[in-house]
């Protein structure tokens, strides 16, 4: 046995037998992850077409009310549904703000308002219940029961602000990844329009583009693409973006956009002006980020640099001070 592994046909068969699975083994695996791929595409596909014709369909019956995209949200629990319609949420936290506010942190559809809703009725009950449990029999302490019964109802009024504090923080995080990447894409819609594109070809090609840099501003431009193929008013899909985004630099070049279709006027010369805001402004932003960095710095400084530094300098002038005191000292002796 130890003469046929060690001889040289058998290590020659077993290297070529390792070659082969390698390369099956590769060729396999590309083969497996463009299938993967292709589905995909095709089930985005589907689903692109499928929202398509059920916005169409909405549209052409009459309900836009609060149609400010084609895509829909994850459908609420039966049971968020039943307390907000048993309780009137909507007309108790609802106002005509609720919706764009959801949709600038990127919750859209009746499911993500009815879960908001829920969430504002629910939170504060829950943070309340846990409070009292906690105060009045985990750690009650030496404070009057009716102490720990208020101290439970303040938490539970401030429990009632988290869904708001929630969704404030993932607005701001997402305008922030919008903000970020903004220039950005208009230098690549104004290379686009400037090629002889369409606006919807424009905004398909930089969502692509801009997808690995900022996920969520891709996610708007495919719905403003998407909105520019089947809507009738080709401004309201400029409208929507901006409202969805509720950034100032955004609404401005929709609007600018708006003014260009609605005249006439040149889209490049438009994209042009706004670009060259657009780099201005942020460069503005990095000037004023590097301006207030040494005031930031000061404090760590103070507190991290400045005491190190001092010890390496005065430790030799110590280490000499007290060697010589301790020397005289032993002398004196």
């Amino acid at each position: 046995m130890i003469e046929t592994l060690t001889s040289r046909e058998f290590l020659i068969a077993v290297l070529a037998a390792i070659s082969a699975a390698a390369v099956v083994f590769t060729f396999g695996s590309s083969l497996i992850g463009k299938r993967e791929l292709k589905g995909r595409i095709k089930r985005v596909a589907i689903e692109r077409d499928k929202m398509r014709a059920e916005e169409m369909a909405r549209l052409r019956g009459g309900t836009v009310q609060d149609a400010r995209s084609i895509r829909r949200g994850t459908e609420a629990k039966s049971y968020m549904k039943n307390a907000v319609e048993r309780f009137d949420l909507k007309k108790a936290f609802q106002d005509e703000n609720t919706v764009d506010k959801l949709a600038m942190a990127g919750l859209r559809g009746q499911g993500e308002l009815t879960k908001f809703l829920f969430q504002r009725f629910a939170t504060p009950i829950v943070v309340f219940v846990l409070a009292a449990f906690y105060l009045l029999i985990l750690a009650p302490g030496d404070r009057p029961a009716y102490i720990n019964l208020v101290y439970a109802i303040g938490a539970g009024l401030v429990g009632a602000y988290l869904p708001i504090l929630m969704l404030r923080n993932k607005t701001q995080k997402r305008q922030a990844s919008v903000r970020r990447a903004w220039p950005d894409v208009l230098d690549l819609l104004l290379l686009c329009v400037e090629s002889g594109m369409s606006m919807e070809h424009a905004f398909k090609r930089v969502a692509k583009e801009i997808g690995s840099q900022s996920a969520e501003l891709a996610e708007e431009l495919t719905l403003t693409m998407a909105e520019l193929s089947f809507l009738e008013d080709r401004t309201r899909a400029y409208e929507n973006l901006g409202r969805r985004t509720g950034l100032d630099g955004v609404r401005a070049v929709m609007t600018a956009l708006i003014q260009a279709d609605r005249y006439g006027t040149s889209v490049g010369q438009a994209l042009r002006v706004m670009a060259e805001e657009g780099r201005e402004a942020r460069m503005m932003e990095a000037e004023k980020k590097a301006a207030a960095l040494p005031p930031k710095l000061t404090v760590p400084l103070i507190l991290f640099f400045l005491p190190v530094l001092f010890i390496v300098i005065l430790s030799p002038a110590m280490i000499k001070v007290f060697s010589g005191s301790v020397a005289s000292t032993v002398g004196g002796g």
